[in-house]
């Protein structure tokens, strides 16, 4: 009796084994990965990736979709952005710097690779050209932006208040007080 039990279940577990175990679904409203080879219209676009990534704070990935978007898209003007952008979330001031310039070559009016190389020179310490960028964002944005007006008010507010201490202008005289004693005194 207990061998044939167990051939039942053998048979059964067989039956089993060659059923279809339904998978993942292939439809487009899938929340999972597709499977096989992507192409065309399939494929997650990389600027879209590289976006999600920078909203959720990984820089480094983020990079890495938006020079996949590179190669999807060629040096078009909003990859160089993000690029740029990326690299100033990452600390690399050099090259944000080199790619937002490359960025406004391609179109120059383009706000936010204004506004974001304003934000790189102003951590450079270079505070009257991010001032001139941010005013140029400024324009080009009609004056819509709040960051931006933010940004213009912090730059213009460090060129009237620079770091070094202003020149001290009293007067100082000195007074005698005695044999070999001198008192200084400064009138303001």
């Amino acid at each position: 009796m207990a061998v044939r039990i167990a051939a039942i279940l053998a048979f059964t577990g067989l039956l089993a084994a060659c059923q279809s175990t339904g998978g993942f679904s292939q439809e487009k409203s899938s929340p999972f990965a597709p499977t096989g080879t992507v192409r065309g219209e399939d494929s997650v676009d990389g600027l879209i990736v590289g976006h999600r990534l920078m909203e959720a704070g990984e820089y480094e990935l983020a990079l890495k979709a938006y020079y996949r978007g590179a190669t999807e898209h060629g040096a078009t003007v909003d990859v160089l952005s993000a690029i740029g952008s990326a690299n100033l979330k990452l600390g690399r001031l050099g090259q944000a710097e080199t790619m937002l310039r490359r960025a406004l070559n391609h179109d120059e009016t383009f706000v936010p690779a204004w506004n974001n190389l304003g934000v790189v020179l102003m951590e450079k310490g270079e505070i009257g050209e991010a001032s001139r960028v941010f005013r140029t964002a400024y324009a080009l944005d009609s004056g819509e932006s709040d960051a931006i007006r933010e940004n213009l008010r912090l730059a213009l507010a460090k060129m009237k208040q620079p770091a070094y201490d202003p020149p001290n202008n009293n007067e100082f005289s000195l007074v005698r007080r005695g044999t070999g004693e001198y008192l200084l005194l400064t009138t303001p």
